[in-house]
């Protein structure tokens, strides 16, 4: 059954609220909520915690609430039941009168997320015939970088409040849309127990393939962004192009940057996911790869703002042919039907424990660079390099792929 747009948006919107709502609650919502309710020599400390107890919640949730879904058979109703407790968790987030409160509704959040998104995660290779995989894959990456973008300009402009009660809205409506797609006759239940469940994806070979192949090329994307505000301040230190000043502050550098970047990967992403349905998607994972891999030379040769903005948005269209194929790449490699949702969440870690190691980067960076000036950021980005090409180059062997 062939599908239009209207279809792959309805599919990917919850994937759009959910980008737009964590866009949101980690750069802007959570950090000013620790501030005004901490002391200021703990507020750090605090915010370090709950990042960290996020991202161990965010390896485990996934696919525990995917297996559950398997178990059942059933997706609609995670997914809504999901959407109602996140609205309820922003709430409580954006209102708590106390460090307590705020830890038990952010716990709630992530809570409510994994037990939306487990399930959720599971409906390309569920609904999309593989031969259209590429173009649900493209769809789903141009929402998730709009919903950042949408995100950035919310946190900038709109009080915080505010940008919690259309975060709860958002994941309600996307929610509401996703689910008119997913059929009301239950999926066949998996009778797999836990244990099995959770082991058996890793002793497929295309599976671990797949998995590596997002890990590495999403350690290179956190390690590049994680400190670019820093090699902005460091090195680049004058934000004008063309002899004018773009911006004042680094923030505002690294956003402008940020921008282009989500621009590039929203106009490669359909495109490229339509190629991948035609051509296959590994010629597309190593366009991507090498084009990464080869761009952050370049950031180190030409330390100059006005480079750093034509890098960025060829930074965000490589990125956006990797968005494009990425999904459609690990739908094509699963087996098990009735474990779909539990292989995709398992999957979905391949972004969370990056970002810990990109964040575990911090202290090498500080001592290489006391050594030698710019010594860290000549690592950091060769590292993130060499990611990005090992990644790429990882997917020549699957089979289940072409």
């Amino acid at each position: 059954m062939r599908h239009g747009p209207g279809w792959f948006l309805s599919l990917s919107a919850y994937w759009f609220a959910t980008s737009f709502k964590w866009f949101l609650v980690l750069l802007v919502i959570l950090p000013a909520k620790v501030a005004e309710l901490s002391p200021p020599e703990e507020k750090a400390t605090r915010l370090g915690f709950l990042f960290g107890l996020g991202a161990v919640m965010a390896i485990l949730g996934p696919p525990v609430m995917g297996y559950l879904s398997d178990r059942l058979g059933r997706r609609k109703p995670f997914l809504l039941l999901g959407s109602l407790l996140t609205a309820l968790a922003l709430f409580l987030l954006v209102h708590a009168p106390g460090y307590g409160l705020l830890l038990l509704a952010y716990l709630l959040l992530q809570v409510a997320d994994d037990l939306a998104t487990g399930p959720y995660s599971a409906l390309i290779p569920d609904l999309v015939p593989r031969g259209n995989r590429g173009v649900a894959s493209g769809y789903m990456g141009v929402l998730q970088v709009s919903g950042q973008v949408l995100g950035g300009a919310v946190g900038f402009l709109f009080p915080l409040a505010f940008q919690a009660y259309l975060a709860a809205f958002l994941n309600l409506a996307g929610a509401g849309l996703s689910a008119r797609v997913i059929p009301d006759h239950p999926l066949r239940a998996n009778p797999r127990p836990f244990l099995a469940a959770m082991v058996r994806p890793w002793q497929d070979r295309d599976f671990l393939l797949v998995y590596l192949t997002r890990f590495l090329v999403m350690l290179g994307f956190y390690l590049a962004q994680t400190y670019l505000q820093y090699y902005l301040v460091d090195v680049v230190r004058v934000f004008q192009a063309f002899g004018r000043a773009l911006a004042q502050e680094p923030f505002q550098g690294v956003a402008l940057l940020g921008l282009l970047i989500s621009l590039g990967a929203a106009l490669a992403s359909i495109p490229a996911g339509r190629a991948s349905d035609c051509w296959g998607r590994k010629p597309l994972i190593y366009l991507s790869g090498v084009g990464l891999g080869l761009l952050m030379p370049f950031i180190l040769l030409f330390p100059h703002y006005d480079a750093l903005l034509f890098l960025a948005l060829f930074f965000g269209l490589f990125y956006g042919v990797y968005l494009a194929v990425d999904w459609a790449l690990v739908a094509d490699v699963l087996r098990d039907p009735g474990a779909h949702a539990t292989d995709m969440g398992l999957w979905q870690t391949s972004i969370v424990v990056p970002q810990v190691l990109a964040g575990a980067f911090g202290r090498p960076l500080d001592l290489l660079n006391a050594q030698g000036e710019g010594l860290g950021y000549l690592v950091l980005f060769l590292l993130a390099g060499t990611f990005f090409l090992l990644g790429a180059f990882l997917v020549a062997p699957i089979r289940r792929a072409r």
